[in-house]
């Protein structure tokens, strides 16, 4: 099948930062995200020499797997330029980026990722994830030990596991070959977008475009409206049925602007930033990333574990403690109502009875406290009446003065 694609790409600092580290390109066949990790140690170096590098891949391809192959040694020679880049600029030491790109081939794009950026498709109506994340919450996910929605706000959410970088001489990168078809809308964004809007709006956005430019637009936009922490970065591409305008190659974030090493973010980048109309937010957790070490795992898992148990210590006590209240305020209302008396019949003889008339399920707040002896039937009509129907008193003092009232009646 014949197709045919446009696309957009746009990038911001955020809210927050002070400087960008991340890069964009949406070229001819290209088209690729990278999130730099480092801070003034060089995320943003880091991104914009991987994007310059993968810019060689901007060519045609005769089969996806070849462009698959190629992504996968290309990301491979990235990595050491990024060591070797390390090794000349020691205090860039630790920097690193994620990549998450798309090259076309015919109506077969070849997909290569690593890190935490994303990819997504709109199709027919149906907004999907393709990618993995490669971050230590996420395989915790996997594993089943934490849901989806703890990942969210898990304290090692920025903690990833795979990057290029100086970190790790030879990084698994994942390769995949799909096929798209006239309609498909793909989304390349850094976690600036994707940790911060959710699934519903950018699918909201993307269904409700009018243009690509628009669409990216508005993606960033509505990161803003969220506070932007982070930098944002979004690459669409859309498959067409028939021809459009020849694509122009265009590069975002970093990768636009020369390369400086070693040029440090201001405070305001390292140690918070101010929202529209004043408010102070608080820093952004750098992404950064830890070896894959099994006793590494095994003492986050424990932590883990730890924070669940003491989340349900902490929820016991709570319902130990509402428990108590109950209690306490069910006991002293019962107190209360023996203080009470009233004058009424088991249906033979006039009763003083301690407490209230009413019932609690199958409890009764009532019990006969003196039998005065005096047969109901020895009552006049109105004050037999009277003590059927209960005559409340204060005290059993006054229970007993109704009582002797009672029998001068009789009497």
């Amino acid at each position: 099948m014949t197709v045919y694609y446009s696309s957009a790409a746009g990038s911001h600092v955020g809210m927050v930062r002070a400087n960008n580290q991340d890069s964009g390109y949406s070229g001819v066949d290209l088209f690729v995200v990278a999130d730099g990790m480092g801070g003034h140690a060089g995320g943003d170096v880091a991104s914009a020499l991987t994007i310059k590098s993968l810019q060689e891949l901007d060519r045609e391809f005769t089969a996806p797997e070849d462009a698959a192959s190629a992504f996968r040694d290309k990301l491979l020679t990235t990595n050491k330029v990024l060591s070797e880049t390390v090794y000349e600029h020691p205090e860039l030491a630790g920097m690193g980026t994620t990549v998450s790109g798309l090259i076309t081939v015919g109506d077969q794009l070849a997909l290569a990722h690593i890190g935490d950026s994303r990819v997504y498709l709109l199709r027919e109506g149906e907004f999907s994830q393709i990618t993995a994340d490669h971050t230590f919450v996420q395989r915790l996910v996997d594993s089943g030990r934490i849901t989806e929605e703890e990942a969210k706000t898990h304290p090692r959410r920025s903690v990833l596991m795979r990057v290029l970088g100086d970190v790790d001489s030879s990084p698994e990168i994942d390769t995949m070959v799909f096929r798209t078809q006239p309609g498909d809308v793909w989304l390349l964004c850094s976690d600036g977008l994707s940790s911060y809007v959710s699934d519903t709006e950018l699918h909201d956005i993307l269904t409700q475009r009018t243009s690509l430019d628009g669409a990216v637009d508005k993606l960033i936009e509505k990161s803003l409206v969220h506070g932007a922490p982070d930098n944002v970065t979004a690459v669409l591409l859309e498959t067409h049925a028939t021809p459009q305008a020849d694509l122009e190659p265009k590069t975002v974030g970093s990768a636009s602007m020369p390369i400086a090493y070693g040029e440090a973010e201001s405070d305001s980048a390292s140690g918070g930033g101010w929202l529209r109309g004043g408010r102070r937010v608080a820093p952004v957790p750098e992404s950064h990333f830890e070896p894959r070490v099994d006793d590494y795992l095994d003492e986050i898992i424990a932590e883990s574990r730890r924070r669940v148990r003491q989340r349900r210590v902490i929820w016991l006590l709570a319902v130990a403690l509402v428990a108590a209240i109950l209690a306490t305020g069910t006991f002293l209302a019962y107190q209360w109502t023996q203080t009470r008396f009233f004058v009424g019949t088991n249906g033979d003889t006039v009763l003083i009875y301690q407490g209230i008339q009413q019932d609690v399920g199958p409890i009764s707040l009532s019990s006969e406290f003196e039998d005065t002896g005096i047969p109901i039937d020895s009552l006049g009509a109105f004050d037999r009446r009277r003590v059927e129907a209960t005559i409340n008193a204060e005290s059993i003092e006054n229970a007993r003065e109704i009582v002797l009232r009672l029998e001068d009646t009789d009497g």
